[in-house]
This record gives C-alpha cells, sequence and structure tokens, in this order.
C-alpha cells in the first residue's frame, strides 16, 4: 500500500514537473519580448546613425567613388541615361528672381550655368544639405567659389563670390550661409554663377530651379539622357533670362557700359528700377548727375553711405 502511494506521489511529482517547466518557459519569454523589442529599437537607431554619419562623410557614395578637395569637376564616374534627383529640402540660393545669362552657347564656348543678379555683399546660402568639397579662388574663371556635394546626387557650385563662409569638408544644411555675393574672377558685374553638375557633367539648373518663383520645379527632377536636350531648352524658354515680361535688359557679363533697365521683382513689375556699372574715376556725386538723381536718394536705395569707396564694375540702382 505503501508502495503504491510513494509510485502516485512520484507520477504525480513528474507530471507537475513536465507540465510546469513550459509554462515557466512561457514566463521567461514574455518577460523577454520587451526587452528584445527594445534592442531592436536600439539596433535602428544605431544603424540610422552610422548610416547618417556614412552619408555626411561621403555624400551620394553609391554614385561617387572618390572625393576630392583638389578636382574642381569630378569625373570618376559615366553620368547615367537616367536618374532621379530629390529636390525637396530645398533652399533657394538667393533671394534675387532675375536670371541674367542662360545655360548653353554663348559668345562661342558653353557657359555650364545660370547668372542671377546679386549685389556686392548679398548671402548666398547652401541649395540642400551635403558636404562642402571645394573652397577656393580662381582669378581667370570662377573667382571665389564654393563646390558642394549633395546626398540626393547634385554637386552644387557658387562663384564669383566676395568671400567664402565655409570651409572644405564641413557639414552644411540647406539655407546655411556659404559666401557673400561679389564680382572676383572672370566677371565684369556683380552676380552669382550657379552650376548644378551630376557625375561632374553640368545640368540646366532650370530644370530644377525657378528663380524667378523662388521655387523648384517639382520635388524630383528625372534626367533622362535621350530628352535631356529638348527638355532643356523648353526650360531655358520658361525659366531662363528672357523668359517672361521680368525678363532683363541687364547681363551682369556683358561688356556694354550703358544704362540698363530691369523689371523689379513683384508681381505687377513696378516700379522699374535702373542700374548703373560704376566706372573707374567715378563718384556717387558724379553719378548722381549722370543719373539725373541724387547722392541722398542713391545711398538710400543701395543702403550704402556718402563715404563709401566705389570700385569699377561695382553696380548701383538708381530710380
Amino acid at each position: 500500500m505503501i508502495t503504491i502511494k510513494i509510485l502516485k506521489s512520484a507520477a504525480l511529482l513528474t507530471f507537475m514537473a513536465f507540465t510546469s517547466t513550459p509554462a515557466q518557459g512561457q514566463d521567461l519569454l514574455a518577460r523577454q519580448a520587451p526587452v528584445d523589442r527594445k534592442m531592436k529599437a536600439v539596433d535602428s537607431i544605431v544603424l540610422n546613425r552610422l548610416i547618417e554619419q556614412e552619408m555626411f562623410e561621403n555624400p551620394s557614395g553609391d554614385l561617387y567613388d572618390e572625393w576630392s578637395n583638389n578636382l574642381t569637376h569630378y569625373s570618376g564616374v559615366t553620368l547615367p541615361d537616367e536618374a532621379t534627383i530629390d529636390l525637396r529640402g530645398f533652399c533657394m540660393p538667393t533671394e534675387s528672381r532675375v536670371v541674367t545669362s542662360n545655360f548653353g552657347a554663348r559668345w562661342g564656348r558653353q557657359h555650364k550655368g545660370l547668372d542671377i543678379k546679386v549685389y556686392i555683399g548679398d548671402t548666398i546660402r547652401a541649395a540642400f544639405s551635403g558636404k562642402v568639397r571645394i573652397v577656393k579662388y580662381e582669378p581667370r574663371g570662377y573667382g571665389k567659389y564654393v563646390v558642394i556635394r549633395h546626398h540626393n546626387g547634385l554637386e552644387t557650385y557658387y562663384g564669383h563670390m566676395s568671400k567664402q563662409l565655409v570651409r572644405e569638408n564641413e557639414e552644411v544644411k540647406a539655407g546655411d550661409p556659404i559666401g557673400l555675393g561679389g564680382n572676383t574672377g572672370r566677371s565684369t558685374g556683380s552676380h552669382l554663377h550657379f552650376e548644378t553638375r551630376l557625375c561632374g557633367v553640368a545640368l540646366n539648373p532650370a530644370l530644377m530651379f525657378d528663380f524667378r518663383n523662388q521655387d523648384v520645379t517639382g520635388d524630383f527632377y528625372t534626367f533622362r539622357r535621350s530628352k535631356y536636350a529638348a527638355e532643356s531648352a523648353q526650360a531655358t524658354r520658361l525659366r531662363g533670362a528672357n523668359a517672361g515680361k521680368n525678363s532683363s535688359r541687364f547681363s551682369s557679363d556683358a561688356d556694354d557700359d550703358s544704362e540698363l533697365a530691369i523689371a523689379a521683382p513683384s508681381a505687377s513689375f513696378a516700379p522699374e528700377v535702373h542700374l548703373h556699372k560704376v566706372k573707374k574715376g567715378e563718384t556717387l556725386q558724379s553719378i548722381a548727375r549722370k543719373c539725373h538723381t541724387t547722392v541722398d536718394a542713391l545711398c538710400k536705395l543701395n543702403r550704402i553711405g556718402k563715404n563709401i569707396r566705389l570700385m569699377p564694375g561695382q553696380i548701383l540702382k538708381y530710380n
């Protein structure tokens, strides 16, 4: 009888052992699940940070296999037949709405960007977030210029500035000041030379940027080699120097020293503002007489003092 009781007790203990173990295991798994989820979240954060860090260290690393602070025009890869460029998160490089020179053939050579009318000292900003690749001075070309490589694959160029405000390998956000408008290098009037390049090949900025409306042309621009020429010509007609009523009769690279008129950037295209390019030896007094205005009016319109030293090639506004 005692033996039977012992066998029953042993059987009961064995049954309880087999039935309780899975329950304990389930409790352990249940307690571990939140920990696993937290670890996965931490892993994702770390991974995202690593990806972000890699992007900043080598913007567009999947497109470019080289980073150079010496080579102005990158030529390490072949331009693809088709590429989609993300234009979201942009900032217009200048508040100026006046395009003075188009992309394309000019004076027997190719003009690789757009010229935008700016004045000496105007703030120039990064068009997209990215990393500064070039900060240099080229006396017979870009003057003081900056090149930025962006995560969307583009490289943007900013030429003829009077001062650079960034350093090579510096990370910048869209809208960060990178320089001041100027008239350095091969230029006969203050303006911003703005280029957009993909894999080292210059693309018409008017395909992506609408300076007149201070906006981009869409969230994305898809480059297609087979359609590019026609699309570029259409973009110039729509957003170039001679497009619309607000077209400019002033070219900052022109050699014409005559008085030139330019429509003010407003919805009504009025009032009209005139521009005078300073010649050697001219003073505010002589310019005021020539333009039939006053020194006070010139100073107020251009936000300058009466004792300012005028530089040949400097552009002054007058009514």
